[in-house]
């Protein structure tokens, strides 16, 4: 059940970027969607849109590798015991 939510969760921000990127490509080809009065309001919405849906998902990934210890030593946190809290390997 977990990974279930999990999964909807994902792919909330997954749709809303894709939905972000049609708003971009329509603008650039001249299709104004209907509720949006002007074209480059609809590619700021669609922008916005689509590095909200990009960076929750990336910051989902990097939080799961992060707790999973599976990134470089300089994005480890303080806390963790296999990081060199900043400091140089002898």
């Amino acid at each position: 059940m977990q990974r279930i939510i999990a999964l909807i969760i994902l792919l909330i921000p997954g749709f809303l970027a894709a939905f972000g990127i049609k708003l971009m490509r329509d603008m650039t080809f001249g299709i104004l969607q209907p509720p949006i009065p002007y074209l480059s309001l609809q590619f700021l919405i669609g922008l916005i849109l689509f590095l909200g849906g990009l960076g929750f998902v990336a910051g989902f990934i990097f939080h799961r590798d992060r707790k999973r210890n599976k990134v470089q030593s300089r994005f480890r946190g303080p806390g963790n015991p296999r990081s060199n809290d900043g400091k140089k390997p002898n």
